[in-house]
């Protein structure tokens, strides 16, 4: 009797230990998939192409589970918010079926599929000829005789749907149950990253594409062919820092030969800047009385007589060409828009807009808060600083403006730019500055053009290989030898 119950009691402990080693056994094997699942976690992160290591992960993800349970092949569909199955991943065993796929997708919520979606709980069906929650499918090449299925979930949603399949009945059992589990809120995690970085890279993707469309639509903003005219030279260059910009430059004939240019830099970068860069240039364009708009041809006076406008109206001139004048009236009528209509979004522009007889050299301008434009001799020193004579455009309505007048003698070379260049940062976050900015003039170029591209690739060597903070635009004119027409 005494040896009977001891050798009850040592079955009981015996019992209790192969339990105790089969549930370190399944902590291990748990304990081990999450460190598999931790690294692949890892290289996502670090990974310079994310959306390739993300679906290898998720395959790999299956693929774990397949190993932890010995199941025969296997399937992850992921399923949208409307319940539609959006993605799958199947084991290597399946993934030529793709026809299998394709029927399982369309039956997702029916079978024990179905169960485990309206359930949200492990469905187990030890043997399919006995459950009739299995669903065999038509002319299905594979026949499942133990199941495993399991809901992906973020709180009450389900993510995906993890199915696990053997040809063996009773092959799946409690401690596949107890495996899957463990690992399921992992699995989760995985597969919410893959459906957000899925929709943040559909997002990413249209926003380029609206943004490509932008930047092309700007592109065609600025001029594609300057005038030139012998014995001067004009030049432009522009290098925005994000795909649109808001600084801008315009170079356009007026009436009687005369030549209107413009540097222009709207506070703020993106989109906002570069919607507001299209309508200041919109405005000055119009405003100006541009006599040749893509062979569109009108008369300034017309205009500005259809405006109800003076030569000294809100202007601060004496002796000035009325027909520079005219143009330089744009200004004022483009801040008054700007300040009265859209004061409130806080935009505004700083613009030189200058007006140039290219008969006598003699140009005319207004400052609105641009940086100073620089008029050298042809040796690259400073003769004149066209500073500012107006506030910057668009913030106070009815303005009276300062108009400033210069004269460009034979060799002299006017530069304007925005603070994209002197503010250009190198590693160390210091400026370009003036001082390289004046250096740079003083090297000698065939061309003004070839002057911009030097400075340009000065500023570049400066930077070296730091981000572009700001956008980058300079316009530079030459008096040159020699008269002529325009031609262009």
């Amino acid at each position: 009797m005494i040896q009977e119950s001891r050798e009850k009691q040592l079955l009981a402990e015996i019992a209790q230990l192969q339990e105790q080693v089969a549930q370190l056994t399944t902590d291990k094997k748990v304990f081990e998939a999450q460190q598999k699942l931790l690294k692949g976690f890892v290289a996502l992160a670090r990974a310079p192409t994310q959306e390739r290591v993300l679906r290898h992960f998720l395959q790999q993800t299956l693929t774990l589970a397949v190993e932890m349970t010995q199941a025969d092949r296997g399937s992850l569909f992921l399923i949208d918010s409307t319940g539609r199955v959006e993605d799958a991943i199947l084991s290597r065993q399946i993934t030529e079926n793709q026809e299998e796929f394709r029927l399982y997708s369309q039956v997702i919520d029916k079978g024990l599929a179905g169960w485990v979606v309206q359930h949200k709980q492990i469905g187990l069906i030890a043997d399919t000829e006995l459950d009739d929650r299995w669903l065999q499918l038509p002319d299905q090449l594979y026949t499942a005789r133990s199941v495993l299925c399991v809901p992906l979930l973020k709180g009450t949603e389900i993510l995906g749907i993890l199915t696990l399949l053997h040809p063996q009945a009773f092959h799946f059992g409690q401690e596949s149950v107890e495996l899957i589990r463990a690992l399921a809120d992992q699995m989760s995690i995985v597969v919410e990253n893959a459906q957000l970085y899925s929709r943040l890279r559909s997002y990413s993707q249209t926003l380029n594409e609206e943004l490509e469309k932008g930047q092309e639509i700007q592109v065609h903003f600025l001029p594609t062919q300057v005038p030139q005219r012998l014995g001067w030279e004009i030049a432009t260059f522009f290098q925005p820092a994000r795909r649109v910009a808001g600084d801008f430059y315009d170079v356009f004939e007026l009436s009687s030969n005369q030549i209107g240019f413009i540097i222009a830099d709207v506070c703020d970068k993106g989109v906002g800047a570069a919607l507001f860069m299209g309508l200041f240039r919109s405005l000055i364009r119009i405003f100006s009385g541009q006599t040749n708009l893509e062979g569109l041809n009108f008369q300034t006076q017309l205009i500005h007589q259809f405006l109800g406008e003076t030569d000294q109206d809100h202007l601060d001139v004496e002796g000035y060409y009325s027909v520079h004048l005219n143009a330089l009236r744009a200004i004022r009528l483009t801040n008054d828009y700007i300040a009265i209509n859209h004061g409130d979004l806080g935009m505004f522009a700083t613009l030189f807009f200058g007006v140039l007889d290219p008969t006598t050299g003699n140009l005319t301008y207004i400052n609105s808060g641009h940086e100073a434009l620089l008029l050298c001799d042809r040796t690259g020193q400073v003769k004149a600083e066209l500073t500012a004579t107006a506030p910057a455009l668009g913030i106070i309505p009815h303005l009276t403006y300062q108009v400033g007048q210069v004269q460009l003698e034979q060799g002299d070379f006017l530069l304007g730019f925005t603070d994209g260049v002197t503010e250009a940062r190198n590693a160390d976050g210091k400026f370009f500055g003036k001082a390289r900015l004046l250096e740079a003039l003083c090297s000698p170029f065939p061309s003004v053009q070839d002057l911009l591209q030097h400075i340009a690739t000065e500023v570049g060597t400066y930077t070296g290989g730091a981000d572009q903070f700001d956008d980058m635009t300079m316009i530079a004119v030459r008096r040159n030898e020699g008269e002529g027409e325009w031609k262009g």
